[in-house]
């Protein structure tokens, strides 16, 4: 197996004048990687998350507006989206990066705990998703970038919720596809397997992510900036002719 570094590929102005919105982008995940991405293919970002104080340190460290917002929270999202396009004069791409894990064998799992992950991780992304549908429609044009994960097609103990949560991602990602392409809106999905940041490295014991890594054809865990990139690609008009799609960000086989 392979453990080399991966080299960081500088930008090429793929998002040369876009207006991006990204969800969950605090801290140093997928999503400011993602709002770090853009900003170096020449997008205009914005970028929220529900914990106001890492939003602001994450915000002023990448020199963007960030917004507050609960995605649980329908009058949240509105505001996010309201004022996200005040600042930009419209959006171009949204990237729904949030998303709240935890891990219980179902037969112990209480309705709360099943209940929370799946409104941040998928009613969370139907809310954003259809706010964010309601300005480009009106626009005639429009990308939408979904974070899914391996899980929604794999099996692992402990993650029954987070699992259906990401299944559910990718078919409201098709579904909403198909609605939205005759608008000139795409919708498409990033699955990555494992990617190392600190939140993860938090709820998740150094067994099971020692174990997950051994899986990976690379001998290694994903960078955060790797899934950031397919995101970009998604983001960009080179996948135009692509829609409903889910692109697994992966190493891993069965």
């Amino acid at each position: 197996m392979s453990t080399k570094e991966p080299t960081y590929v500088t930008g090429h102005g793929l998002l040369a004048g876009k207006r991006v919105l990204i969800t969950a982008a605090a801290g140093s995940g997928i999503g400011s990687s993602t709002a770090r991405r853009c900003l170096e293919e020449g997008a205009r970002v914005v970028i929220s998350d529900k914990h106001e104080r890492r939003l602001a340190e994450t915000a002023a460290e990448l020199g963007v507006v960030g917004i507050p917002c609960d995605v649980t929270d329908e009058a949240s999202v509105q505001n996010l989206f309201e004022t996200t396009k005040n600042e930009l004069g419209g959006i171009d791409v949204l990237v729904n990066n949030a998303g709240l894990g935890g891990t219980a064998e179902l037969h112990e799992m209480t309705d709360d705990q099943w209940s929370i992950v799946l409104d941040v991780t998928l009613n969370g992304t139907m809310r954003c998703t259809r706010a964010a549908l309601n300005l480009m429609y009106a626009q005639g044009s429009g990308v939408i970038v979904n974070n899914a994960s391996v899980l929604g097609w794999r099996a692992q103990a402990g993650q029954a919720h987070y699992a259906a949560a990401k299944a559910g991602v990718m078919a409201l990602t098709r579904c909403a596809a198909i609605e939205a392409g005759p608008r000139g809106v795409r919708i498409n999905a990033v699955s990555p397997s494992i990617a190392m940041h600190a939140n993860l490295a938090k709820v998740t014991s150094d067994e099971l992510l020692a174990e997950l890594t051994r899986r990976e054809a690379f001998g290694r865990y994903a960078e955060p900036w790797e899934i950031a990139n397919v995101i970009v690609f998604l983001a960009s008009d080179y996948s135009s002719y692509m829609t409903g799609e889910t692109i697994s960000v992966s190493s891993q086989h069965p």
